[in-house]
Protein backbone atom coordinates (compact mmCIF):
# COMPACT_ATOMS: atom_id res chain seq x y z
CA UNK A 1 0.00 0.00 0.00
CA UNK A 2 2.64 2.70 0.82
CA UNK A 3 5.78 0.95 -1.10
CA UNK A 4 5.35 3.68 -4.02
CA UNK A 5 4.22 6.09 -1.40
CA UNK A 6 7.19 9.41 -0.81
CA UNK A 7 8.29 8.99 2.68
CA UNK A 8 9.27 11.91 5.23
CA UNK A 9 12.17 11.79 8.30
CA UNK A 10 11.35 13.14 11.56
CA UNK A 11 13.84 14.25 13.92
CA UNK A 12 13.35 16.85 16.83
CA UNK A 13 14.96 19.61 18.03
CA UNK A 14 14.44 21.69 21.16
CA UNK A 15 16.48 24.72 20.05
CA UNK A 16 15.51 25.08 16.22
CA UNK A 17 18.12 28.22 15.46
CA UNK A 18 20.83 25.72 16.43
CA UNK A 19 19.31 22.42 14.71
CA UNK A 20 19.33 24.76 11.21
CA UNK A 21 22.64 25.61 11.84
CA UNK A 22 24.06 22.03 12.26
CA UNK A 23 21.88 20.39 9.51
CA UNK A 24 22.10 23.77 7.08
CA UNK A 25 26.02 24.66 7.46
CA UNK A 26 27.61 21.82 9.36
CA UNK A 27 25.83 18.82 7.20
CA UNK A 28 25.30 20.84 4.23
CA UNK A 29 21.56 19.84 4.06
CA UNK A 30 19.54 22.36 1.66
CA UNK A 31 16.58 24.02 3.41
CA UNK A 32 13.26 23.78 2.25
CA UNK A 33 11.22 25.70 4.56
CA UNK A 34 10.77 26.89 8.57
CA UNK A 35 7.31 27.24 10.40
CA UNK A 36 6.25 27.54 13.78
CA UNK A 37 5.83 23.65 14.05
CA UNK A 38 8.96 22.41 12.59
CA UNK A 39 12.27 23.02 10.04
CA UNK A 40 12.49 21.00 6.85
CA UNK A 41 15.24 20.06 4.81
CA UNK A 42 15.91 18.05 1.56
CA UNK A 43 17.32 14.65 2.44
CA UNK A 44 18.33 13.50 -1.38
CA UNK A 45 14.54 14.14 -2.38
CA UNK A 46 12.84 12.67 0.97
CA UNK A 47 11.59 15.53 3.26
CA UNK A 48 13.21 15.81 6.66
CA UNK A 49 11.16 17.37 8.95
CA UNK A 50 12.81 18.32 12.20
CA UNK A 51 9.64 19.07 14.72
CA UNK A 52 10.23 22.00 17.30
CA UNK A 53 9.37 20.82 20.50
CA UNK A 54 9.83 21.72 23.90
CA UNK A 55 11.55 18.70 25.88
CA UNK A 56 12.77 15.60 23.58
CA UNK A 57 14.67 12.65 25.16
CA UNK A 58 17.33 11.41 22.39
CA UNK A 59 17.07 7.64 21.94
CA UNK A 60 20.14 5.24 22.62
CA UNK A 61 20.12 3.70 19.16
CA UNK A 62 20.87 5.47 15.80
CA UNK A 63 17.75 7.31 14.05
CA UNK A 64 18.49 8.57 11.08
CA UNK A 65 22.11 8.00 8.89
CA UNK A 66 23.53 8.45 5.31
CA UNK A 67 25.19 5.83 2.87
CA UNK A 68 28.50 7.67 1.59
CA UNK A 69 30.69 6.89 -1.35
CA UNK A 70 34.36 7.41 0.93
CA UNK A 71 33.70 7.68 4.85
CA UNK A 72 37.22 8.37 5.44
CA UNK A 73 36.74 11.26 2.78
CA UNK A 74 33.53 12.29 4.95
CA UNK A 75 34.62 11.77 8.28
CA UNK A 76 37.56 14.34 7.60
CA UNK A 77 35.28 16.86 5.91
CA UNK A 78 32.67 16.48 8.45
CA UNK A 79 35.51 17.02 11.59
CA UNK A 80 36.69 19.84 9.45
CA UNK A 81 32.73 21.31 10.59
CA UNK A 82 33.62 21.23 14.28
CA UNK A 83 31.57 17.06 13.99
CA UNK A 84 32.40 15.05 16.80
CA UNK A 85 32.36 11.76 15.97
CA UNK A 86 31.35 8.65 18.89
CA UNK A 87 33.20 5.78 20.35
CA UNK A 88 30.62 3.11 22.10
CA UNK A 89 32.25 0.53 25.39
CA UNK A 90 31.95 -2.92 23.67
CA UNK A 91 32.08 -2.05 20.19
CA UNK A 92 35.26 -2.51 18.53
CA UNK A 93 35.82 0.92 16.65
CA UNK A 94 39.53 2.47 15.27
CA UNK A 95 40.72 5.97 16.79
CA UNK A 96 37.91 7.87 13.97
CA UNK A 97 35.38 5.84 15.86
CA UNK A 98 34.56 3.32 12.79
CA UNK A 99 33.20 0.18 12.83
CA UNK A 100 33.43 -2.63 10.53
CA UNK A 101 30.45 -4.85 10.86
CA UNK A 102 30.29 -8.29 9.99
CA UNK A 103 29.12 -7.54 6.31
CA UNK A 104 31.93 -5.47 5.52
CA UNK A 105 30.43 -2.07 5.78
CA UNK A 106 31.75 0.47 7.92
CA UNK A 107 29.94 2.71 10.25
CA UNK A 108 30.69 6.14 12.36
CA UNK A 109 28.12 7.83 14.36
CA UNK A 110 27.72 11.15 15.70
CA UNK A 111 25.13 13.40 17.58
CA UNK A 112 23.40 16.31 16.44
CA UNK A 113 23.10 19.53 19.12
CA UNK A 114 19.97 17.78 20.74
CA UNK A 115 21.52 14.80 21.22
CA UNK A 116 20.00 12.41 18.21
CA UNK A 117 22.06 9.75 17.32
CA UNK A 118 23.30 9.90 13.29
CA UNK A 119 25.24 7.94 10.83
CA UNK A 120 27.48 8.02 8.51
CA UNK A 121 28.01 4.55 6.44
CA UNK A 122 29.89 2.88 3.63
CA UNK A 123 28.85 -0.13 2.14
CA UNK A 124 31.35 -3.00 1.36
CA UNK A 125 31.19 -3.79 -2.45
CA UNK A 126 30.38 -7.37 -3.95
CA UNK A 127 32.96 -9.28 -4.58
CA UNK A 128 31.59 -11.08 -7.88
CA UNK A 129 34.51 -13.28 -8.38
Amino acid sequence: MLGSAQPTAFLATTESRRAATFFGETLGLRRVSEDAFALVFDLHGVELRIQKVEQLTPQPFTVLGWQVRNLSASIDSMIARGVVFESFPGLTQDARGVWQAPSGARVAWFRDPDGNLLSIAEYAVPDDR
